[in-house]
C-alpha cells in the first residue's frame, strides 16, 4: 500500500549535485518525490511516497552517515507540512496553544489552502477566527469553502447586512457545508429560535467556523476548548486583536441608527 512521507534535512555542506545524490538514493529505493521546495533558510522538505515503509528506514539509517545533510523530520506528513512544501515556508503556530494559527493580511492565500484543507476533512471540526474588522476573515472561510467544493450557510453575519437565522430547509441541512456564525451577533441576539438552530447545527457532523470565538462563548455552554482550530488574522505581527473596540463599534451602530439587521 503507497503511504506518504515528510522529509525535512538540514544542509550542512552545499555543494553542486547535492540534491541529484539525494533524489538518486530515493530512486534506488524505489521512493518516489511528490513535492520539493525550501521551507526555512537552509533547509528543504520534501513529500515522498513509498510501497515499503522499510525503504524509508533505510533512507533514514544512510542519511545518518551523510556528512552533508542532517534529517530532521521523517514522519507522515501533517497538515502544516504539506503546507510548508507547497508554500515555502511554515504557517506561524502559537508556542503555548499548539492549536492556535497566526496569518497576517498578506498571508491570505495561504489561509484560505490552510482552511480549505480543513474543510475537505470529514465529520465535526469547530474553527474560531480572532481579528479586528476588515482584516479578510469572512472573505478567507468562503474562500476556502470554495477550495474544498463545499457551500458555505451564514447563520449570523454582518457581511452585507446583519443577519440572523432562525430555520433553515432542505440541504441547507447538509453535513457537507460549513456553518459560518459571528460570535458577536449570535450573543446579542434575543431570538431563541436561533439560539436553538445553532446548538442543533453545533451537534451535526459537519465544519462551523465562529468569528469572535471568545465572545461567542461568553454566557453559554462552549468553551475555548471546544474549537480544535483557533485562527488568528492582523493586518501586520503587531496589531493588537481587542474585543472593548469591537463592542464599542457594535453599540455606537445600535446608537447611529445604522443596524440593517433582519431575521430569517
Amino acid at each position: 500500500m503507497l503511504s506518504e512521507w515528510y522529509m525535512e534535512y538540514e544542509i550542512e555542506v552545499n555543494r553542486p549535485g547535492l540534491l541529484g545524490e539525494i533524489s538518486s538514493l530515493l530512486g534506488l529505493l524505489r521512493v518516489n518525490i511528490i513535492t520539493i521546495n525550501g521551507v526555512d533558510e537552509g533547509r528543504r522538505g520534501m513529500l515522498l511516497s513509498s510501497e515499503d515503509d522499510e525503504a524509508i528506514e533505510r533512507f533514514e539509517l544512510i542519511a545518518s552517515t551523510m556528512e552533508m545533510i542532517n534529517v530532521r523530520k521523517l514522519r507522515h506528513p501533517k497538515l502544516r507540512d504539506i503546507l510548508a512544501v507547497r508554500h515555502g515556508r511554515y504557517i506561524q503556530r502559537d508556542a503555548d496553544d499548539k492549536k492556535t494559527f497566526r496569518f497576517v493580511r498578506d498571508e491570505l492565500g495561504i489561509l484560505v489552502d490552510f482552511m480549505a484543507e480543513i474543510f475537505k476533512q470529514e465529520g465535526h471540526k469547530l474553527i474560531g477566527i480572532r481579528g479586528m474588522p476588515r482584516v479578510g476573515k469572512t472573505e478567507s472561510v468562503v474562500a476556502a469553502s470554495v477550495s474544498a467544493n463545499r457551500k458555505w450557510i451564514f447563520l449570523s453575519s454582518t457581511m452585507i447586512r446583519q443577519t440572523v437565522r432562525s430555520k433553515l430547509a432542505g440541504d441547507e441541512f447538509s453535513d457537507n457545508n460549513v456553518f459560518i456564525l459571528d460570535g458577536i451577533v449570535t450573543r446579542k441576539s434575543t431570538d431563541e429560535r436561533h439560539m436553538q438552530l445553532v446548538r442543533e447545527i453545533m451537534r451535526m457532523p459537519s465544519i462551523k467556523v465562529v468569528e469572535h470565538p471568545d465572545i461567542f462563548v461568553r454566557h453559554s455552554e462552549y468553551t475555548m476548548d471546544d474549537f480544535d482550530y483557533i485562527i488568528e488574522i492582523r493586518r501586520d505581527d503587531d496589531e493588537e486583536i481587542t474585543y472593548e473596540k469591537l463592542e464599542e463599534n457594535d453599540r455606537m451602530s445600535g446608537r447611529s441608527g445604522m443596524d440593517f439587521g433582519f431575521n430569517i
